[in-house]
């Protein structure tokens, strides 16, 4: 090659790599700015009461400098140890080919630990998790919400009266739109969040810059020495601290939407000064005011921090601020659902799909009124922010300490972490995440109660389901009949009609109930007769590669299985239009699909207590059908009845 040719090489080189690399900055910029409006919502309205509740809540501090700067520097400690460190920097790397959250890691955890004992212990505490998740989406819109409308009396206290009436419109609402999905008015999330999370910082160093002395809250010493001085009202002030911290959890839940990058790149590069700016802001302003003025401030410092002309502009843009993070915790309870139910942990739910291009954006109506409901009975019996807050923290505490002991096994036994240097961090996590929930657990007569309750409700439901369904498994393989035996037998013994006969089948061994009844009351045989197999893998998606499996069994008879990955939407119709191996190519119009519907009757040996036995029984004659959540076509399915013992 010559100079000159190779010095154009260079050139074109040199221009190339630069306009890809901007290229993948600019869609990484994109994925920030959009975790910034979904994602950090739950984090971001903290400061609307985290900061208040320490002082004013169910166990007040002075408004001195010692209880000030240690409040703050516990806040800011607890923000850089529990979601910078712990949730962003280590638990976004235990993640499920790329879903994150608590049952994305029992997946991968029982995947990898399916023979062992801790295999069980990951799957219950990941399941507890999930329980706990439900409390926090009842609790977190309600509190959410009614903190920022309370802003409204700072600005006119004769609007007290209006408060509730306002926070309940405004949460009705917001589940009011959840079927529209949030596709159309998501793209307003991300402005609106910047917006939001610039303000509050901004609102945080106009204070700083007048009162610097703040700063020295950055120095880990003052929680310490809040401790020495004052060890049981610190303690009992954790209950409150925590408040600063809840959406740790969402974080990771939703890392598979945008993945860890750009999470961590709007965390640290944007997220994180705008909240910490505000807390130290929020601190700097109650420090300088003397007591009388303090005492006022502190009732609503968020608000405070803003001059009086801009306090109802602030109101409105905290409200908005509020119904977006109350939107994605909703929508986080409808996706935690829907791995529930495709990991076998919740029956069958009627699931409609909000957007035509993203598969995640789903909305499920069981779950969302149930919530509704929930949020709304809250507001009434609390009336305020402050006696929500008694409520608040627990099922957040739980859900965190119960993350940390799935981490301590994913170090051990997936990333084999040499335990001397893990040993320590991991019991740095146990003391800190241990630590806040024994403070939350003083919350339970005031109001923590509730999401524990919720929590215990929602783990017997998910556990007795599980455990029901296993049984209803087994019984029925017990009872199946090979099916090689029955194809031999079967095709003299019954007339052949043309048409395609898909049988669902729970298990992919032996033959399904349907197929034996349509024979024995029909008398009849399909020219292509398939067994079909649905199998949900411990793996959010599986390629199209690896989803289908065709066994031919000879005499018009097929062996069919459908893998899906627990987050992939099962459009069984459309999986088979795709599907080649199989005869002749799948045709709705001549296609019938047969289903079996089991009636559960009392076993003289039950295999659970009775009451669960109940409770399963109802769970299963309130699932949605197979016809519903596998999208089939409702005026090609037959079902046909069977009893069985459990």
């Amino acid at each position: 090659m010559s100079e000159s040719a190779s010095t154009a090489v260079k050139k074109r080189n040199r221009v190339i790599q630069p306009h890809g690399s901007r290229q993948e900055g600019s869609a990484v910029a994109k994925l920030a700015a959009g975790a910034i409006g979904i994602v950090f919502g739950d984090i971001g309205t903290s400061p609307l009461y985290a900061f208040r509740e320490t002082f004013v809540g169910a166990h007040p501090l002075e408004l001195d400098q010692i209880h000030i700067l240690g409040v703050v520097s516990l806040i800011f400690w607890s923000i850089m140890l529990v979601v910078s460190i712990q949730y962003v920097t280590i638990l976004m790397r235990a993640d499920n080919k790329g879903q994150g959250g608590s049952l994305a890691l029992v997946a991968l955890l029982s995947g990898a630990l399916r023979k062992s004992k801790l295999g069980w212990v990951a799957v219950l505490l990941g399941v507890f998790a999930t329980s706990l998740f439900y409390g926090d989406s009842m609790i977190t819109p309600a509190i959410s919400v009614l903190s920022a409308v309370e802003g409204l009396t700072v600005v006119q206290s004769g609007l007290a009266p209006l408060v509730l009436p306002i926070a309940v419109g405004l949460l009705i609402l917001l589940f009011m739109i959840q079927s529209r999905g949030t596709a159309k008015i998501g793209a307003l999330f991300a402005p609106i969040m910047i917006i939001y999370f610039f303000v509050i910082g901004t609102l945080g160093i106009i204070q700083i810059i007048a009162h610097p002395g703040i700063l020295v809250a950055l120095n880990p010493w003052y929680a310490v020495q809040f401790f020495l001085n004052d060890g049981t009202k610190a303690f009992l002030a954790l209950g409150s601290v925590v408040l600063a911290v809840t959406g740790s959890e969402a974080l990771f839940a939703d890392m598979g939407h945008f993945g860890k990058k750009p999470m961590r790149i709007a965390w640290f590069g944007f997220v994180l000064p705008a909240l910490l700016c505000n807390y130290f802001g929020q601190g700097a302003m109650i420090l300088a005011l003397d007591s009388a003025g303090a005492a006022e401030a502190i009732q609503n410092p968020f608000f405070i921090l803003a001059p009086e002309f801009l306090r109802l502009p602030l109101v409105i843009l905290a409200t908005m601020a509020t119904f977006i993070a109350s939107q994605a915790v909703i929508s986080g309870a409808f996706s935690v659902t829907h791995q529930a139910i495709q990991l076998g942990f919740i029956p069958r739910l009627t699931i409609k799909h909000t957007s035509a291009s993203e598969a995640g954006q789903i909305y499920i109506p069981v779950v969302n009124w149930a919530i509704m409901i929930a949020v709304i009975l809250l507001v009434l019996t609390f009336q305020t922010s402050s006696n929500l807050a008694s409520a608040y923290g627990i099922a957040v505490t739980g859900a965190m300490f119960i993350d940390t002991c799935l981490l301590a096994i994913v170090v051990l036994t997936l990333w084999k972490w040499k335990w001397w240097y893990a040993a320590p961090l991991i019991g740095l996590f146990f003391v800190v995440d241990g630590a806040y929930f024994a403070a939350n657990l003083t919350k339970v007569p005031d109001g923590g109660w509730f999401p524990l309750l919720v929590g215990a409700v929602a783990f017997i439901l998910l556990t007795t389901w599980a455990k029901g369904r296993k049984i209803m498994r087994d019984n029925m393989a017990e009872a199946a009949m090979p099916i090689e035996i029955f194809t031999k037998s079967a095709k003299s013994s019954a007339t052949r009609v043309p048409g395609t006969a898909v049988f669902m089948a729970s298990s992919s061994a032996g033959v399904p109930s349907a197929l034996l009844h349509n024979i024995k009351h029909n008398k009849v045989i399909h020219e292509r007769v398939v067994v079909l197999t649905v199998n949900i893998q411990d793996v959010p998606s599986i390629p199209w590669s690896e989803r289908v499996d065709v066994s031919d069994l000879g005499d018009g008879f097929y062996r069919l299985v459908l893998n899906y990955g627990f987050m992939q939407e099962t459009d069984v119709p459309a999986a088979l239009k795709k599907v080649k191996d199989c005869g002749m190519d799948f045709d709705m119009m001549t296609t019938s699909f047969f289903l079996s519907r089991q009636t559960l009757l009392p076993s003289e040996k039950p295999k659970m207590m009775v009451w669960r036995e109940k409770i399963f029984s109802w769970m299963l004659r309130n699932a949605a059908t197979a016809m519903e959540f596998f999208k089939l076509p409702s005026n090609r399915v037959v079902e046909l009845g069977s009893q069985m013992e459990i």
